[in-house]
């Protein structure tokens, strides 16, 4: 066997030995390393604001309502008519439709508020939908089922490991949560920073 082949044969089961290994622990490395180069525009990550370019927009372009559009995975920040950020979301772990009780694993639709916020919740901080409002309500009554509650814009790890670095940026790669708007958790900090409680926040299909 001449040099040449025998350093082939070396760099192929090299090769081998990394993709196996990738498989192997895939469940531990977060989800960027593997998806960012295909993700959709929307996913693309950015740069954290910085302290002072957040005391900056809430000065000059204050959030006056947040949007999220459940078919595009995305959330954006307004400004009256003005995107000041979008960010990628992941949602209920049966997202397609109005959540219609308790357990049915969809995300709501339509328009609500945020009325109060958790900075120690079971998934790194939260910011409170006001669903189930009257109609919500109403109608859950209607088919004798519980609408639910409790609906978030919340991280995508728990408080245990929330600290460690990567995990900062980590996003799941599909819907996962029981009904809840779930963001990364550099994404939750900034979002709470930027957002006041009393704003509106519309949930479109």
């Amino acid at each position: 066997m001449n040099k040449k082949i025998f350093f082939l044969l070396v760099l192929f089961i090299l090769s081998i030995s990394g993709i196996l290994i990738c498989i192997k622990y895939s469940h531990l490395i977060p989800t960027s390393y593997f998806t960012s180069s295909s993700l959709p525009n929307s996913e693309i990550t950015f740069s954290s604001f910085s302290d002072s370019e957040i005391i900056k927009l809430r000065k000059q372009t204050p959030v006056t309502e947040i949007r999220v559009f459940k078919s595009e995975r995305k959330l954006e920040l307004l400004s009256e008519s003005h995107i000041i950020r979008a960010y990628p979301v992941r949602l209920g772990f049966a997202p397609i439709g109005h959540k219609k009780q308790e357990g049915d694993g969809k995300t709501p639709e339509g328009r609500y508020s945020i009325d109060w916020r958790n900075p120690k919740s079971a998934f790194y901080k939260s910011l409170h939908i006001s669903y189930p409002n009257s109609q919500d309500i109403a109608q859950a009554k209607q088919r004798g089922v519980s609408p639910g509650a409790n609906i978030m814009i919340h991280g995508s790890t728990t408080s245990k490991i929330s600290k460690l670095p990567e995990m900062m940026n980590y996003l799941p790669r599909g819907d996962w949560t029981l009904g809840c708007i779930a963001v990364r958790n550099i994404d939750i900090d900034e979002i709470w920073k930027l957002v006041d409680d009393k704003t509106p926040i519309i949930i479109y299909p």
